[in-house]
């Protein structure tokens, strides 16, 4: 089979440290409360990375980059995402392209989603888009008790 479909799916709930930055899509965002989690809690990149790890067939990024591993405390996640597509490219995989759609009902991010693409683009070295949504209130998400991050990628046989 030459192209593979993957999905991928991160929530990552507001942390208690008002210290910690919110990383998005490999971005700061500057002013905004930061995610909790073993790494940097980017839900983009943790989304995104799944997908690609999902379309090969490898299973996903608790596997490969376990919270209980004092390794990946605090890791970067866009270096996560570049060993992810190392990997997909190790079965013969790159990336054709892949869409985000990230759920917060706070911070806004539109302001933010072009510096997002650019920097996932250059990681993955090809197209990502990436959209931001609100929960318009509904669940936990709606109540600005976290982030969520839908990606889906299609990845070609090199």
């Amino acid at each position: 089979m030459s192209l593979r479909i993957g999905q991928g799916i991160d929530v990552h709930r507001f942390s208690d440290d008002p210290h910690r930055p919110l990383v998005l899509g490999g971005l700061v965002i500057e002013g905004a409360r930061g995610l909790g989690g073993h790494s940097d809690a980017d839900a983009v990149c943790h989304a995104l990375a799944d997908a690609v790890l999902g379309a090969v067939g490898l299973g996903d990024l608790g596997r490969h980059f376990p919270d209980t591993d004092p390794v990946w405390e605090g890791a970067n996640s866009l270096e996560l995402l570049t060993r992810v597509v190392q990997m997909a490219a190790d079965q013969g995989f790159s990336v054709a392209n892949a869409d985000c759609t990230i759920i917060a009902d706070t911070p806004r991010l539109a302001p933010h989603t072009g510096a997002m693409v650019a920097k996932l683009s250059d990681v993955v070295g090809a197209p990502v888009s990436v959209k931001a949504t609100r929960a318009e209130g509904l669940g936990a998400l709606g109540r600005a008790e976290g982030i969520a991050c839908l990606a889906v990628v299609l990845l070609e046989r090199t």
